[in-house]
């Protein structure tokens, strides 16, 4: 088997090359960067271009399934342009990967196992979302998820099985939110937001990258959430974060209204509430090995302390 990864030089695609290569799989990957190809016999970079339509044809040679985690990162104010730009990174990628499919000929692939996101569940304080809902969210994200899942949905006419991991709050020291979470509450600045009581569905990123190439390997299609199994109220992960970094949680919270003002309309991915269930992953036979908030950010700030960021004892709350 060889795999396909599109987006692997972002948070989790370096995460998900890992994975594949200790289990011995070599992996093809597409990048807009020509100064980040490398040619191996277990990695092999092509280059694309999905906003001009350009795309090496040969990434798809030896290929028996596709990984995508193309997309604008969303943790940027959303001004017009950055809509446009969040939005179009993702449909046209899946776009242009899905015009050169065709234009390669016949081929291999058999999968595409592509990224999505919980935004596409409405907010409330109160719901146990399972991917059989029917209630969609009409808001920017909501809109630009549903886009971006049909554009996985093209693939299915072509005779390859399409999953779709909706992905929550992703945790890693790498980048993402943890980085800034844990930098405001090293200083003192940790704290709820809003009221505190909205539900975040979290993942580890080891958790995430294994569950993609879970998909993979037992060529699983449909919609599958990608979140532990314990989702935590805000106020939660700002306690238990704060607890991991030995500081303490000096600020009440942090009013919602500051947040609109400060992020605009950007503020619902701190604000809103989607409590997201892992069951029908963990009944195809998947084991979270992070399942729990405070285990999986113990993990992350030892892992770091082992890579000698911060001797243990010395700094116990460097987490990133």
């Amino acid at each position: 088997m060889r795999v396909l990864i599109t987006g692997a030089t972002g948070l989790v695609g370096p995460a998900v090359t890992k994975v594949l290569h200790d289990k011995g799989i070599p992996v093809n990957y597409l990048t807009t960067s020509k100064e980040k190809l490398v040619s191996t016999e277990a990695l092999q970079g092509f280059y694309w271009n999905p906003s001009k339509g350009e795309i090496d044809l040969d990434c798809f040679k030896g290929v028996q399934a596709i990984i995508n985690l193309a997309g604008t990162g969303i943790a940027k104010r959303w001004t017009p342009l950055q809509r446009r730009k969040i939005l179009r990174s993702r449909t046209e990628a899946l776009e242009i990967l899905r015009k050169g499919l065709q234009q390669a000929g016949p081929s291999q692939v058999e999968c595409l196992v592509s990224a999505s996101a919980v935004g596409i569940y409405p907010h409330s304080p109160s719901k146990f979302y399972q991917e059989d809902e029917q209630a969609l969210s009409n808001d920017f994200l909501g809109s630009v998820v549903k886009d971006w899942e049909a554009a996985a949905d093209r693939f299915s006419p072509m005779g390859v099985d399409v999953a779709k991991l909706r992905i929550g709050l992703v945790l890693s020291k790498q980048g993402g939110a943890l980085p800034k979470m844990a930098l405001a509450t090293r200083n003192l600045l940790g704290a709820p937001y809003g009221n505190g009581q909205q539900w975040q569905s979290w993942i580890h990123i080891g958790d995430l990258a294994q569950l993609f190439v879970f998909l993979v390997e037992n060529n699983l299609k449909g919609v599958y959430n990608a979140v532990a199994p314990n989702p935590v109220t805000n106020a939660k992960m700002a306690k238990e974060l704060a607890r991991a970094l030995d500081s303490p949680l000096w600020l009440p919270r942090v009013p919602a209204w500051m947040l609109r003002i400060i992020l605009g309309q950007m503020s619902q991915l701190l604000l809103d509430s989607q409590r997201v269930s892992s069951k029908k992953i963990e009944h195809e036979g998947f084991v979270f090995k992070y399942p729990n908030i405070c285990t999986a950010l113990e993990n992350l700030r030892d892992t770091t302390m082992r890579n000698g960021l911060s001797p243990r004892g010395a700094h116990p709350q460097e987490l990133v």
